[in-house]
Protein backbone atom coordinates (compact mmCIF):
# COMPACT_ATOMS: atom_id res chain seq x y z
CA UNK A 1 0.00 0.00 0.00
CA UNK A 2 0.99 3.17 -0.91
CA UNK A 3 2.45 6.30 1.31
CA UNK A 4 -1.06 8.17 -0.27
CA UNK A 5 -3.30 5.27 0.59
CA UNK A 6 -2.03 4.62 3.91
CA UNK A 7 -2.58 8.41 5.04
CA UNK A 8 -6.08 8.31 3.60
CA UNK A 9 -6.93 5.43 5.51
CA UNK A 10 -6.03 6.26 8.65
CA UNK A 11 -7.76 9.55 8.09
CA UNK A 12 -10.82 7.32 7.42
CA UNK A 13 -9.98 5.31 10.46
CA UNK A 14 -9.55 8.61 12.47
CA UNK A 15 -13.40 9.98 11.60
CA UNK A 16 -15.92 9.23 14.58
CA UNK A 17 -19.63 8.34 13.80
CA UNK A 18 -21.88 9.71 16.52
CA UNK A 19 -25.03 8.07 16.09
CA UNK A 20 -28.06 10.99 16.54
CA UNK A 21 -26.64 14.19 16.43
CA UNK A 22 -27.04 16.76 15.82
CA UNK A 23 -30.80 15.21 15.62
CA UNK A 24 -32.35 11.23 15.81
CA UNK A 25 -31.15 9.68 12.48
CA UNK A 26 -28.18 11.45 11.64
CA UNK A 27 -24.90 9.87 11.73
CA UNK A 28 -22.92 12.95 12.41
CA UNK A 29 -19.02 12.68 10.97
CA UNK A 30 -16.55 13.99 13.33
CA UNK A 31 -13.29 15.13 12.18
CA UNK A 32 -12.16 16.22 16.00
CA UNK A 33 -10.07 13.39 16.11
CA UNK A 34 -8.05 13.92 13.12
CA UNK A 35 -7.41 17.35 13.78
CA UNK A 36 -5.86 16.33 17.47
CA UNK A 37 -3.25 14.09 15.40
CA UNK A 38 -0.71 16.66 13.75
CA UNK A 39 -0.07 14.33 10.90
CA UNK A 40 -3.20 13.37 9.95
CA UNK A 41 -4.62 16.87 10.02
CA UNK A 42 -1.10 18.10 7.77
CA UNK A 43 -1.97 14.60 5.33
CA UNK A 44 -5.72 16.72 4.68
CA UNK A 45 -4.16 19.84 4.12
CA UNK A 46 -1.23 18.08 1.81
CA UNK A 47 -4.25 16.25 -0.14
CA UNK A 48 -5.78 18.80 -0.51
CA UNK A 49 -3.45 20.75 -2.22
CA UNK A 50 -2.12 18.03 -4.18
CA UNK A 51 -1.53 19.47 -7.54
CA UNK A 52 -2.36 23.19 -6.65
CA UNK A 53 0.45 25.14 -6.40
CA UNK A 54 1.08 29.09 -4.96
CA UNK A 55 -0.03 31.46 -7.25
CA UNK A 56 -2.67 29.10 -8.93
CA UNK A 57 -5.80 30.23 -6.27
CA UNK A 58 -6.40 33.87 -5.37
CA UNK A 59 -8.62 33.13 -2.65
CA UNK A 60 -9.42 29.96 -0.36
CA UNK A 61 -13.11 30.07 0.85
CA UNK A 62 -14.19 28.18 3.87
CA UNK A 63 -17.93 27.39 4.72
CA UNK A 64 -18.78 28.17 8.59
CA UNK A 65 -17.66 26.63 10.64
CA UNK A 66 -15.45 23.34 10.47
CA UNK A 67 -14.52 24.39 6.61
CA UNK A 68 -12.86 27.23 8.03
CA UNK A 69 -9.93 25.29 10.12
CA UNK A 70 -9.07 23.23 6.81
CA UNK A 71 -9.76 26.02 4.69
CA UNK A 72 -7.49 28.32 6.74
CA UNK A 73 -4.73 25.83 6.49
CA UNK A 74 -5.05 25.06 2.94
CA UNK A 75 -4.93 29.24 2.42
CA UNK A 76 -1.44 29.54 3.85
CA UNK A 77 0.04 26.19 2.61
CA UNK A 78 -1.12 27.83 -1.04
CA UNK A 79 -0.22 31.54 -0.01
CA UNK A 80 -3.65 33.07 -0.47
CA UNK A 81 -6.49 34.71 0.88
CA UNK A 82 -8.32 33.28 3.28
CA UNK A 83 -12.66 33.95 2.95
CA UNK A 84 -14.74 32.69 4.92
CA UNK A 85 -18.85 31.65 4.13
CA UNK A 86 -20.45 32.50 7.78
CA UNK A 87 -23.85 31.81 8.77
CA UNK A 88 -26.95 34.95 8.57
CA UNK A 89 -25.75 37.66 10.90
CA UNK A 90 -22.53 36.74 11.70
CA UNK A 91 -20.32 38.64 9.68
CA UNK A 92 -19.95 42.73 10.62
CA UNK A 93 -19.71 44.41 6.93
CA UNK A 94 -22.24 44.46 4.05
CA UNK A 95 -22.99 41.20 2.90
CA UNK A 96 -24.61 39.35 0.30
CA UNK A 97 -26.60 35.80 1.21
CA UNK A 98 -27.78 32.64 0.35
CA UNK A 99 -30.83 30.66 1.70
CA UNK A 100 -30.47 26.68 1.29
CA UNK A 101 -31.89 23.09 2.73
CA UNK A 102 -29.61 20.66 4.50
CA UNK A 103 -30.27 17.23 5.30
CA UNK A 104 -32.00 18.54 8.42
CA UNK A 105 -33.52 21.68 8.07
CA UNK A 106 -32.49 24.56 6.22
CA UNK A 107 -30.10 27.95 6.77
CA UNK A 108 -28.46 31.30 5.01
CA UNK A 109 -24.93 31.79 4.72
CA UNK A 110 -23.12 34.90 3.80
CA UNK A 111 -20.47 36.72 2.43
CA UNK A 112 -18.71 40.16 2.71
CA UNK A 113 -19.65 41.91 -0.43
CA UNK A 114 -15.85 43.00 -1.05
CA UNK A 115 -14.56 39.56 -0.11
CA UNK A 116 -13.25 38.54 -3.48
CA UNK A 117 -12.85 40.42 -6.70
CA UNK A 118 -14.39 39.90 -10.17
CA UNK A 119 -12.18 37.33 -12.02
CA UNK A 120 -10.65 36.04 -8.29
CA UNK A 121 -9.83 32.24 -8.42
CA UNK A 122 -11.16 30.42 -5.74
CA UNK A 123 -10.88 26.69 -4.07
CA UNK A 124 -13.72 26.46 -1.85
CA UNK A 125 -13.11 24.28 0.86
CA UNK A 126 -15.30 22.54 3.24
CA UNK A 127 -15.13 19.26 5.95
CA UNK A 128 -18.11 17.76 4.77
CA UNK A 129 -20.28 17.19 1.80
CA UNK A 130 -23.66 16.10 2.22
CA UNK A 131 -26.91 16.93 0.15
CA UNK A 132 -24.66 20.15 -1.59
CA UNK A 133 -26.92 22.83 -0.37
CA UNK A 134 -24.15 24.19 1.74
CA UNK A 135 -21.90 24.15 -0.62
CA UNK A 136 -24.13 25.44 -3.91
CA UNK A 137 -25.26 28.65 -1.69
CA UNK A 138 -21.18 29.01 -1.11
CA UNK A 139 -20.78 28.67 -4.92
CA UNK A 140 -23.47 31.23 -5.15
CA UNK A 141 -22.23 33.82 -3.34
CA UNK A 142 -18.67 33.35 -4.78
CA UNK A 143 -20.12 33.90 -8.63
CA UNK A 144 -22.23 36.79 -6.97
CA UNK A 145 -19.25 38.64 -6.86
CA UNK A 146 -18.02 37.53 -10.25
CA UNK A 147 -14.78 35.26 -8.88
CA UNK A 148 -14.78 31.74 -10.59
CA UNK A 149 -14.38 28.44 -8.80
CA UNK A 150 -10.97 26.06 -9.65
CA UNK A 151 -12.44 23.74 -7.52
CA UNK A 152 -14.37 22.19 -4.60
CA UNK A 153 -12.39 19.83 -2.21
CA UNK A 154 -14.19 18.26 1.46
CA UNK A 155 -12.49 16.45 3.47
CA UNK A 156 -15.69 13.91 3.51
CA UNK A 157 -18.52 12.86 1.34
CA UNK A 158 -21.86 11.40 1.97
CA UNK A 159 -21.98 9.92 -1.65
CA UNK A 160 -25.46 8.37 -1.06
CA UNK A 161 -26.88 12.12 -0.45
CA UNK A 162 -25.98 13.09 -4.02
CA UNK A 163 -24.47 16.65 -3.09
CA UNK A 164 -22.39 16.67 -6.39
CA UNK A 165 -25.45 17.10 -8.44
CA UNK A 166 -25.98 20.82 -6.60
CA UNK A 167 -22.80 21.15 -7.83
CA UNK A 168 -22.98 20.67 -11.93
CA UNK A 169 -19.78 21.28 -13.90
CA UNK A 170 -17.59 21.98 -10.84
CA UNK A 171 -13.81 19.93 -10.60
CA UNK A 172 -14.87 18.05 -6.81
CA UNK A 173 -12.64 16.45 -4.49
CA UNK A 174 -13.40 14.67 -1.45
CA UNK A 175 -10.18 12.41 0.51
CA UNK A 176 -13.29 9.77 1.95
CA UNK A 177 -16.18 8.91 0.55
CA UNK A 178 -19.29 7.15 2.65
Amino acid sequence: MSEHQTLLQDIQQAIRNVPDFPKPGIQFKDITPVLADARLFAGCVDLITHGIKPGDVDFVVGIDARGFIFAAAVALKLKAGFVPVRKKGKLPYSTHEESYDLEYGSNTVAIHTDAVHQGSRVLLVDDLLATGGTAAAAVQLVGRLGADIVGVSFVIELAFLKGRAKLPGLPISALVTY
